[in-house]
This record gives structure tokens, C-alpha cells and sequence, in this order.
């Protein structure tokens, strides 16, 4: 995709009720968007996908953690000394960059250099700011908005907006452990809104300061780390062609060096191609026991696990799934749009998964009469409470076509003048525009048949 055609989708999801600019009446604002009536319908898809693979399984619980948290949380997790990104300031207009941002907009690979490496590099290659000006030295900025719980603004009212959910799951471990009587190995998901205060947005979706994660941290016993740590890179590699992403678009990259977290043994991110270029949509890392052992050691109870057949107590080691469900639904609207012509005609479809696309079927009468529109109505009404579906009886029914593949409904059932004889009705599919005569009373089924036989390009 090139940046014409990224210029070109990001003008569909407003237009089609995607995605708008946050507060765009007042002029936006920047890093932050709204979904609108079709885009929050993927982003639910999407989450219910994921929410299915990971907790309808007897070894994995639910949680949903409150976005404030006890200050002395992120103290534990080490996100006040250290979720920091370095920040570079142009010296006549203040503008203000990330390093590592800044160097490789300029073609720099950074791949694990630490700061200090960066910060020579910049000097070294005469880095100058986007506007041609010279940057002050780099320092860190740290990423976690800051708020007060309470009536006064205080050091001892400071608390701030998670940065991540993950927290929320560590100190829940015990509560969610004894309440559901869970045994090693055992996982807790959560899906929810993370803030980060980053210096510089970009890309559309990709990089935001408000965002959804869907975060799954799975407990299990020392010495069975890296067998588990196996197992949820293939599950999470494969769960990704369920939602429609080909794996010819996805890629693996191993975190070396300064990339890889002290606590971490090993972290992998599953990228997709984006028009820029690769990009992290989930990582899957082997974090030891290092947060449920500093969360241990920070508020003073104890978080180990009682093994009752070897009668051993330990903290637990934990694999750590976490996805960006923004990052996701932006891959989604990516790899779903294509143009193309037929017979002699431009065609905009967006070629999601049925199990992402915001609307599953249209239904359509061919004509506004003859009972036709009474008949389509009835068959909307006795799909919607499986899936949802859009009912359109305005225009020719090409033009009804044309304008459901702009906002990537797989199906559309029309209604005609044959249905009046015989309780059929015409199904079109998106991609092939094949069409099938399937009768009204066996709808549903074949619709969630093909939809379950759905295959990824």
C-alpha cells in the first residue's frame, strides 16, 4: 500500500464512520481518535475474537483492573524511574522529537543501541531537526500521564493513568488464584485503556496516547517457562490468520541486547507490514518472576504459589501475551482495503474477515413495492439477534452493492421478485460477487457456514 492509498483509507474510515478525529469541531486532538458507528463495531469483533480464544478455556480467568491504581504500583513495576523514551528539542522552534524516532526517519538503523550510542550517532551523522535546525542534547521524558485522586494537588494525591494493564493482573494474581481455585499452569486476560504521554504521534492508529490492549499474563511453574513461552508464540502467530491477517504479511523479531527488558529471559514481537514498514502488533515475552516478586517485596504480602504435590512455595514465572487491539484493527483496515476495476468501473471494497467486518449481510429489496421491502425487514428482524445486519433500500442495486464492499460486508441478500414465488432470496458474495439462490428458512445457516468457511487469502 502505497502513501496515496494510506491517504485514501484514512479519508474512507471518516467518511464511511470508521474512525474521526478526536474533538474535530474544536480542531482535534493530537494522538487521540474516536470510533465511529462501523469502527467500533471492528474494534468489538476484534475484542471478542481475542476475548474467545483466551478465556473460553478452563485454564485462563477474566479481570477487569481499575485504570487508577495505587501510585506505589508503578514504583514495583519500575515505570516511574524507567518508562521513559529519549527527547531531543529543537533549539529555535522547541519542538520536540524522539531520538530514536528522529534517526530513523533520517534511515538510521538503531536496532539495540542504548542511549548514549544514539546520542553519538546523532552527532556523528549531524542529525538536524525536521525544520533544519539544530537539537539540544537528549534526555529522558517519562510517558505516564499524572493526575490527583481527591480535592487537593499533592505529591500524596498523585496517582497516574496506567500506561498498561498488565499491572492490574499481577496485583489481582492472588485474588483471582484462591477465588477460582486455579492450579498451575493458570492465565488472567484483561482487555482495557492504557495511556502514554509519547512525545511525538504518528502513522494514524499506530502510534496513539490512548489505546486498547488485550493483555494475558500466564502463570506457571519454574522450569516450564520456556516450553509455555513455545507454546504461545504458535498460538498467538496462528491466531492472527483467524482475523484475516496472512502470515505472508507477518514476521517475528527478537528482541537483542538493550531492546530485551533486565527481567526478561527472551520477548518476541509479531509485526505486520504496514505502509511504513513492520510493525509490533503483539508481543510475547518470558518475564521470569520479576513483577510478582518486586509486587511482593513493594506491599509486603505474600504472593507465592503453595504446589500441594510437592509441597514447595515459590513466585511463579509468567509469559506475557500482550496485543494492541488499536494496533490490530488498524492491521485489520490495512490489509482489508483494495481498489480495483470492473468493467471499466473503480471498485473500493474492504476485504475484511467475516468475523472482524463490522457488518456481517445487507439486506436489500430489489424494488420498493410489491411487498418486497415487508419481506426484507422480516428477514432482518430474525437475523439480528445472531449477527448484525444492515437493511438499505435507497437507489439501484448495483450502486446498494458497490456502497456495502466500501464498508466490507461479505453478504448481501436481496430480495426480488422470485423470493415472491418461491421464499428464496439471492446472496452475493463480496469478494467473487459469485451469486447463490439460498431459501429463507435455511438463511442463517448458510450465512454462518460461510462465514466459518471463510479462507484468508
Amino acid at each position: 500500500m502505497s502513501e496515496d492509498t494510506m491517504e485514501k483509507l484514512v479519508s474512507l474510515c471518516k467518511r464511511k464512520g470508521f474512525i474521526f478525529q478526536s474533538s474535530e469541531i474544536y480542531g482535534g486532538l493530537n494522538g487521540c481518535w474516536d470510533y465511529g458507528p462501523l469502527g467500533v463495531e471492528l474494534l468489538r469483533n476484534i475484542k471478542d475474537a481475542w476475548w474467545t480464544a483466551m478465556t473460553y478455556r478452563e485454564d485462563i480467568e477474566g479481570v477487569d483492573a481499575s485504570i487508577l491504581m495505587h501510585p506505589r504500583v508503578w514504583e514495583a513495576s519500575g515505570h516511574v524511574d524507567g518508562f521513559t523514551d529519549p527527547m531531543v528539542e529543537d533549539k529555535k522552534t522547541n519542538e520536540r522529537f524522539r531520538l530514536d524516532q528522529l534517526l530513523e526517519d533520517n534511515g538510521l538503523d538503531i536496532g539495540g543501541l542504548s542511549v548514549d550510542e544514539m546520542t553519538a550517532l546523532l552527532r556523528d551523522k549531524d542529525i538536524k531537526s525536521p525544520r533544519g535546525n539544530e537539537l539540544s542534547d537528549p534526555r529522558q521524558f517519562n510517558l505516564m500521564f499524572k493526575t490527583f485522586v481527591g480535592p487537593l494537588e499533592e505529591d500524596s494525591a498523585r496517582v497516574f493513568l496506567r500506561p498498561e494493564t498488565a499491572q492490574g493482573i499481577f496485583v489481582n494474581y492472588l485474588n483471582v488464584q484462591q477465588a477460582m481455585r486455579q492450579k498451575l499452569p493458570f492465565g488472567i486476560a484483561q482487555i482495557g485503556k492504557a495511556f502514554r504521554n509519547e512525545i511525538n504521534t504518528k502513522n494514524f492508529l499506530f502510534r496513539v496516547r490512548e489505546f486498547e490492549q488485550m493483555e494475558m499474563q500466564y502463570f506457571v511453574a519454574p522450569g516450564s517457562q520456556d516450553q509455555w513461552f513455545d507454546y504461545w508464540r504458535e498460538q498467538r502467530w496462528n491466531w492472527f490468520q483467524r482475523i484475516g491477517l496472512p502470515e505472508r504479511k507477518l514476521s517475528w523479531h527478537e528482541h537483542q541486547g538493550d531492546e530485551l527488558a533486565h527481567y526478561a529471559s527472551a520477548a518476541f514481537d509479531i509485526q505486520y507490514d504496514f505502509p511504513f514498514g513492520p510493525g509490533e502488533i503483539e508481543g510475547i515475552h518470558n518475564r521470569g518472576n520479576y513483577d510478582l516478586s518486586r509486587h511482593e517485596e513493594f506491599s509486603g504480602k505474600q504472593l507465592k504459589y503453595f504446589d500441594e504435590e510437592s509441597r514447595d512455595k515459590f513466585v511463579p514465572n509468567v509469559i506475557e501475551t500482550s496485543i494492541g487491539a488499536t494496533r490490530t484493527s488498524m492491521a485489520c483496515l490495512v490489509e482489508a482495503y483494495h481498489e480495483e476495476e470492473v468493467k471499466g468501473d473503480k471498485r473500493v471494497v474492504m476485504r475484511f474477515h467475516p468475523r472482524v467486518a463490522p457488518i456481517k449481510a445487507a439486506i436489500l429489496p430489489l424494488v420498493k413495492r410489491d411487498g418486497m421491502p415487508d419481506i426484507a425487514h422480516k428477514i432482518a428482524e430474525d437475523l439480528r439477534p445472531h449477527m448484525r445486519v444492515f437493511y438499505d433500500e435507497g437507489g439501484a442495486i448495483g450502486r446498494r452493492y458497490r456502497r456495502m464492499d466500501e464498508v466490507g460486508t461479505p453478504f448481501c441478500i436481496t430480495v426480488d421478485s422470485d423470493t415472491l414465488e418461491d421464499q428464496t432470496v439471492t446472496v452475493r458474495e463480496r469478494d467473487s460477487m459469485e451469486q447463490q439462490r439460498v431459501p429463507i428458512d435455511g438463511l442463517r445457516l448458510h450465512l454462518e457456514g460461510a462465514m466459518d468457511a471463510w479462507q484468508v487469502p
